[in-house]
C-alpha cells in the first residue's frame, strides 16, 4: 500500500485492528496457560480500557490536527488577501507554535515586499507625472515657435529672435534630461561613487567655477574661506556637482549686489561646508520639502530652474555617508551646511 495515500481515518482503523489482534492473542495465550476464566475477564477488561484510551487519544489528536489544518488554511488565505497577520501562539515547545512563528515571518516578508512594490509603483507614477509636467511647457513653446516660423512672414531679425527663443527651450529640455539621467543613474546604482582621500579645496574650487559668471552678472560678492590642507575621502566629480547645485541655488535666489559666503571647518569626524546666502530665505515649514524632486515654491516660478538640484545634492551627499542641514528664516537668507565624513 502506498503510504503517501494513507488517510488518517484508515491509519486509525488499522491501528485499532492491530491492537485488537494483539489483545485477542494475549487473552488466548493467557487462557491456554492458566485455564482460569477470571484471567479472561481481566484480559478483556484491560483490552477494553487500552482500546478506549487509544480511541480517546486518537480522537483528541485528530481534532487537534483538523483544527490546526483549518487554522493553517485560514491563515494562508488571509495572507494571500493581505488581511491581518497570523495570531501569535506562545507555546514555545509546541510544533504548532513553530509553524505559526514561521508563518508570521513569511507574512512580514510578503507584506514588506508588497509595500515595496506599491511604493516603487507610486514613485514611478509620481516621476512620470513630474517629468510630463516639466517638459510640457518647453514643448508647447517649441510648437508655438515652430508654427509661427512656418506660417507667419517675418523679417530676418524677428526670425532670429524666434530661433533664439527656440534654442533656449531646447537647452531647458536638454538640462532637464541630463539632470534626470544623473538622478536615475545614482538611484539605480549604475554610477558608483569613487571616494578617494584628496583635498577638498580643489573640489570646492571646481564647484565655484561653475557659478562665478552668473554671480558676476548679478554683482554678487562670493567670499570663500577654505583651508587648503583639509583632506578627506570623497568623490571629487559628484561632490563638486552637489556643491555646485547648492551654490547655483544661492546665486539664483540672492538679489543683485548680495553676498554669498562659503566657509569650511574641519571637525573630528566630519568636515562642515557652510554656504550662506543673503536671499529671501526659506520658511521653516518648507525647509523639509525643498529637497523633494521637482519641488519649487510658488513665488519663485519666474526664476529659471526645475527643482531637482537640491534633490540631487542630497542624494550625492547621503550616498557618501554625509547629510545636509538647512538653517533659514524668511527675509534673512539661508545657510546650507554640508557634512561629509572624514573617514
Amino acid at each position: 500500500m502506498n503510504g503517501s495515500k494513507l488517510s488518517i481515518n484508515r491509519a486509525c482503523a488499522m491501528g485499532a485492528a492491530f491492537l485488537g489482534v494483539i489483545s485477542a492473542a494475549a487473552i488466548v495465550a493467557a487462557v491456554l496457560l492458566t485455564r482460569n476464566p477470571a484471567v479472561v475477564w481481566l484480559g478483556l477488561l484491560f483490552a477494553a480500557l487500552v482500546l478506549a484510551c487509544v480511541a480517546a487519544f486518537v480522537a483528541f489528536l485528530r481534532r487537534k490536527l483538523v483544527l490546526f489544518s483549518d487554522n493553517l488554511c485560514r491563515t494562508i488565505d488571509d495572507m494571500l488577501d493581505d488581511a491581518a497577520p497570523p495570531p501569535q501562539i506562545y507555546e514555545e515547545e509546541n510544533l504548532f507554535y513553530k509553524i505559526n512563528h514561521r508563518l508570521a515571518r513569511l507574512y512580514e516578508v510578503l507584506r514588506e515586499n508588497r509595500e515595496s512594490v506599491a511604493k516603487e509603483r507610486a514613485d514611478l507614477q509620481e516621476l512620470i507625472s513630474d517629468i510630463s509636467h516639466q517638459v510640457k511647457t518647453p514643448i508647447s513653446n517649441l510648437k508655438m515657435v515652430n508654427a509661427t516660423l512656418l506660417e507667419q512672414p517675418m523679417s530676418k531679425e524677428k526670425r532670429q529672435e524666434f530661433l533664439h527663443a527656440s534654442s533656449g527651450q531646447l537647452e531647458k529640455l536638454d538640462f532637464l534630461m541630463q539632470a534626470m539621467i544623473k538622478t536615475s543613474r545614482l538611484e539605480t546604482g549604475v554610477i558608483l561613487l569613487d571616494r578617494k582621500i584628496q583635498p577638498l579645496y580643489d573640489t570646492l574650487a571646481e564647484a565655484l567655477g561653475g557659478i562665478l559668471l552668473n554671480a558676476e552678472r548679478k554683482n554678487i560678492h562670493v567670499i570663500v574661506d577654505c583651508p587648503e590642507d583639509i583632506i578627506l575621502a570623497h568623490d571629487r566629480k559628484w561632490t563638486s556637482e552637489a556643491l555646485f547645485n547648492i551654490l547655483d541655488n544661492a546665486v539664483k535666489y540672492t538679489p543683485a549686489d548680495g553676498d554669498i559666503q562659503v566657509s569650511v571647518q574641519s571637525w573630528e569626524f566630519y568636515v562642515k561646508i557652510d554656504i550662506i546666502d543673503s536671499g529671501k530665505g526659506i520658511a521653516e515649514g518648507r525647509q523639509g520639502m525643498i529637497f523633494k524632486r521637482f519641488y519649487r515654491e510658488e513665488e519663485v516660478h519666474d526664476i529659471e530652474g526645475i527643482g531637482i538640484g537640491l534633490y540631487l545634492a542630497r542624494e550625492i551627499v547621503t550616498m557618501q555617508g554625509g547629510y545636509i542641514k538647512v538653517t533659514s528664516a524668511v527675509g534673512h537668507g539661508a545657510t546650507f551646511s554640508v557634512f561629509l565624513p572624514r573617514g
